[in-house]
């Protein structure tokens, strides 16, 4: 955050300091208060960029085999463009790379999702997947546990649809 903060501020003065030349070269024709309005435009506008290129800077930065499962559109009235184009704030993926299966249970799939929320750090939660009851459980909180023929015992069930993305990512066969 403080590296966007001295980024914006950069922006600012870099746009500013183009307006000062512009009004030197001019001999003054161009008027004062176009040196502040430029660094403002500056500002704003490496603060919209950033806001809206967070999405795909973050996912970039995803390692090859961490799939997106959903993402959170914003408007807020602080950022009246967004009501125009929504500003994505957050997001699932599913780290197929950590798929983990039980041969007692092969249609369940155990696989971390990643949470990422701007401006806030990344977390995982293990996630158990039913790909033939198209449901899933937390495996995090309360007494759940794992027997050992692999059932999961006290999970609570959360139907999903059979097209849900993170579904569809979990139980995706090896490979795909």
């Amino acid at each position: 955050m403080l590296y966007e903060l001295i980024a914006a501020v950069v922006a600012g003065v870099a746009l500013g300091g183009i307006a000062m030349a512009l009004r030197a070269l001019t001999r003054g024709l161009l008027p004062k208060w176009l040196v502040p309005a430029a660094a403002g435009a500056g500002i704003l506008g490496y603060s919209i960029w950033s806001e809206y290129s967070w999405y795909s800077r973050a996912l970039a930065a995803q390692p090859e085999g961490v799939v997106t499962a959903w993402h959170n559109e914003e408007s807020a009235p602080w950022r009246p463009w967004s009501y125009l184009a929504p500003v994505i704030t957050r997001f699932t993926a599913v780290d197929t790379r950590t798929v983990q299966r039980h041969p007692d249970f092969p249609d369940q799939r155990i696989v971390d999702i990643l949470l990422s929320a701007r401006w806030q750090p990344n977390s995982i939660v293990k996630v158990v997947f039913d790909c033939v009851g198209n449901k899933r459980a937390d495996l995090s909180g309360g007494n759940i546990s794992i027997g050992t023929n692999g059932e999961i015992k006290n999970a609570r069930w959360i139907d999903l649809t059979p097209g849900d993305a993170g579904l569809k990512a979990a139980c995706a066969p090896a490979g795909e």
